[in-house]
């Protein structure tokens, strides 16, 4: 199916110094908003402590929530609203790890009502230790450090037939990765030195395909990372799942326009490189399309009707899918124009 004509030649690759740019800006924008808020906005997974979730049968003040709660010893809470505001539902945070056992939720309920006057209900009360927090926050980073190593290998093999090369590379930086985490060094700066080393050697060992790839991967997880530190989201596990979602789906495009690329450059072999990956990208463009847009329509009817649970989930989603369609045009492939201009220098 096409909707798009197949001798269409919008150019792309003339525009990429404009996409950079615009690249660039969000990125930095990105880094800046982690900055100023002195990193990602942990939820619960991640920081430990405690969350209960209530529900009202009418509308409440947060002030009548918050004096419930000095009478259960919670420590220092916040209440916000949770889900639609006619459901009077609310999310009860707080930084210290409690005890949940023992009738713990009995204990909030009769406070709440106490101090309210209105039934509430506990729906759910979950508890993270500070340890724990720390140790999923390390295996996510991991997770996604070695799931990008692992498409540096595949792209490798599969459009330079370099698999030895590419394994070796992440084989040595996976273990160096490792053991100097064991050496208790800060795994979030570890992970982005082996990122940095990972992209310098693709560099100098001419593993272009890979590091187009890459560097599209990492330009998705750091906007949509920014765009949740803007917003003032949470990052929990399945906000992970998300992001390890769009490196799969951004991956899926990249790799379709790679072997038009690849297969262009046998039939038109005398063309320059720029003209060869431009007619790639247009001639993929149809499929890029209806991918994403069908992908888009699922996602965003989960994103509205999902509910508060799965709320931030779709959101990571609609923006990943969107920055991610937009790499696979503007960023992957004139990395590899941007090669050629580096190997006739």
């Amino acid at each position: 199916m096409q909707f798009i004509k197949p001798d269409i030649n919008i150019d792309f690759v003339g525009k990429r110094k404009i996409a950079f740019s615009i690249s660039l800006a969000m990125i930095l924008i990105s880094i800046a908003s982690l900055v100023i808020h002195g990193g990602p906005k942990y939820g619960i997974d991640f920081a430990g402590g405690t969350l209960v979730q209530i529900k009202f049968n009418e509308p409440v003040s947060i002030s009548k929530i918050k004096s419930g709660l000095a009478a259960v010893d919670l420590g220092k809470s916040s209440v916000q609203g949770f889900g639609e505001h006619s459901e009077h539902e609310y999310l009860i945070r707080t930084d210290r790890s409690v005890m949940t056992s023992g009738g713990f939720s009995q204990k909030v309920q009769k406070a709440l009502e106490s101090s309210t006057g209105k039934g509430v209900t506990v729906r759910r009360v979950e508890m993270v230790g500070p340890q724990v927090g720390k140790d999923l926050r390390e295996k996510a980073l991991f997770a996604m450090f070695y799931s990008l190593l692992f498409i540096a290998i595949y792209i490798s093999g599969r459009f330079e037939l370099k698999w030895l090369l590419s394994g070796v590379i992440a084989g040595v930086l996976m273990g160096a990765v490792y053991f100097l985490s064991i050496l208790s060094v800060s795994v979030p700066y570890l992970i982005a030195a082996a990122l940095l080393v990972s992209l310098a050697l693709f560099w100098f060992l001419n593993l272009k395909y890979a590091m187009g790839a890459i560097v599209a991967l990492i330009h998705d997880v750091t906007i949509t990372v920014g765009i949740f530190s803007i917003c003032n989201k949470e990052f929990t596990l399945p906000i992970i799942a998300a992001l390890l979602t769009i490196i799969g789906y951004s991956l899926n495009d990249t790799i379709i326009v790679f072997d038009r690329i690849r297969e262009n450059l046998r039939k038109y072999h005398k063309n320059p490189l720029e003209i060869v990956i431009n007619r790639s990208v247009n001639e993929t463009l149809s499929r890029t399309i209806l991918t994403s847009g069908t992908t888009l329509i699922v996602v965003v009817a989960l994103f509205v009707l999902g509910g508060g649970i799965i709320h931030d989930f779709a959101f990571a989603l609609l923006v990943g899918i969107v920055v991610g369609t937009y790499s696979s045009i503007y960023v992957a492939s004139p990395i590899l124009l941007a090669w050629n201009v580096r190997g006739k220098k």
